[in-house]
């Protein structure tokens, strides 16, 4: 299973609702409001795990919530902030928006840790809305919902040089000689699935890290078999080791290897295609007689004239194996340290809007509709219900704010008297 790319669900958590309840003390006539205020939701968190390497923890869950919010409680108790929820991920992760594809982050060189979602707000209670002229509010305001999205996860491979070629040209055994990684080396095509990070040390000099990317076939940029995938690993890279089967064991052509596989480079990246590249002319060691020189000599006309060098080694006996490690380290020693970073393209909007809480009841003593609430008191103090637009006004608020549906819930009739603060109007359709 190719496992370096995932799809998952994320969400932050919901802000808890404020409370409604009122102060009932023992010789204390009118308490007043004294519902607590909701607990805030809990983020949703990136944060790289430098243990981690692949993506396979993402192929058994699919979905990572954050905690929610407690709601509010009487005598002003404050409802229990939501869990956070940190998310590991190998460094060189990046996170797509799944509809867009656009880049919400980049989990490397430096990025180690990113709120991706922020938690809901928590809602107000009521003892937040006492004013001069509504010293008993009924209502709270509602907690504000989490953020969810539906996120890609690509791991971008986080190499120094990338080891490229056709499959079985003996990329797996080059890479167990050379380094500490341990992949699994077999005689058939497309033994490797996933990238194989391994770090190589140098005795008098600084080491370097290198990554077996899988083998590309032609039609790779196209998209055929893994082409994209696998050459999505190699973005980061700054020089490749091509390697062939220079000794042609299964009857391909080392040359139009090398031809093919650039031109695949090519229409993926042009920038790709010119990357630093070191020829390893591998598999020297089942050569016999002149053979050697002669295949070593036709690719050394043909590419060194290009600025790339070929070396011919064994990765089974070692032959030429150091020789290209320094050449390598020496190349890195001179390229450009300035990492590739994506970009951030896609901006989640981490906004919350005011939800002002209101509240439509019926009083059985006054036979009308009570509507109140900050967000009715707000409106009415900006708004001049004498003038034609003022009214027209009013009435698109009352729908948009869903007042007239809840009205009709508690079954108002055409006739009937609502009431709000020191305006009251019948209802009619």
């Amino acid at each position: 299973m190719f496992a370096d790319s995932a799809e998952i669900y994320i969400r932050s958590g919901n802000g808890g609702d404020g409370h409604v309840s009122f102060r009932r003390e023992l010789y204390v006539a009118a308490g007043g409001p004294d519902g607590g205020d909701g607990g805030r939701g809990g983020d949703l968190i990136f944060e790289v795990d430098k243990g981690l390497n692949t993506l396979n923890d993402f192929r058994h869950i699919r979905k990572y919530c954050a905690g929610d919010g407690q709601p509010g409680g009487k005598r002003r108790c404050h409802g229990a902030d939501g869990a956070d929820l940190v998310v590991k991920v190998p460094e060189g992760t990046v996170v797509r928006e799944k509809e867009t594809g656009k880049v919400i982050v980049d989990m490397s060189h430096g990025c180690n840790r990113e709120v991706i979602l922020k938690g809901g707000r928590g809602g107000k209670g009521n003892m937040n809305f006492a004013t001069s002229t509504m010293q008993v509010p009924k209502y709270a305001q509602p907690g504000q919902p989490g953020k969810e999205l539906q996120v890609i996860l690509e791991l971008k491979t986080i190499a120094d040089v990338g080891l490229v070629g056709f499959p079985n040209v003996g990329k797996s055994t080059f890479l167990s000689r050379v380094s500490n990684a341990k992949p699994k080396i077999a005689n058939y095509h497309f033994t490797t699935l996933q990238p194989m990070l391994g770090v190589v040390d140098l005795e008098g000099a600084d080491g370097f890290v290198i990554a077996d990317i899988p083998g590309l076939i032609e039609g790779a940029s196209d998209g055929i078999g893994l082409g994209h995938e696998f050459l999505r690993h190699i973005e980061s890279t700054k020089i490749f080791i091509h390697m062939v089967d220079a000794a042609s064991t299964e009857g391909r052509d080392p040359l139009n290897d090398i031809k093919v596989i650039n031109n695949e480079l090519r229409n993926y990246s042009e920038e790709l295609a010119n990357r630093p590249q070191v020829i390893a002319a591998n598999k020297t060691d089942v050569f016999y007689g002149t053979e050697e020189e002669t295949v070593i000599t036709l690719l050394k006309e043909e590419f060194e004239p290009q600025n790339i060098p070929v070396f011919p080694i064994s990765a089974v006996s070692g032959k030429g194996v150091k020789e290209l490690l320094y050449y390598i380290r020496k190349q890195l020693d001179e390229l450009d340290e300035e990492p590739t970073v994506f970009e951030r393209e896609y901006i989640i909007d981490q906004t919350t809007q005011s939800e002002e809480p209101f509240e439509v009841s019926y009083d059985e003593e006054e036979n009308m509709y009570v509507v109140e609430g900050p967000r009715i008191e707000r409106m009415l103090g900006y708004t001049n219900l004498d003038s034609e637009k003022g009214f027209q006004f009013f009435q698109k608020f009352m729908h948009a704010n869903g007042i007239i549906d809840q009205l009709e819930k508690l079954g108002i009739e055409e006739g009937d008297t609502v009431k709000m603060y020191d305006l009251q109007f019948d209802y009619y359709k």
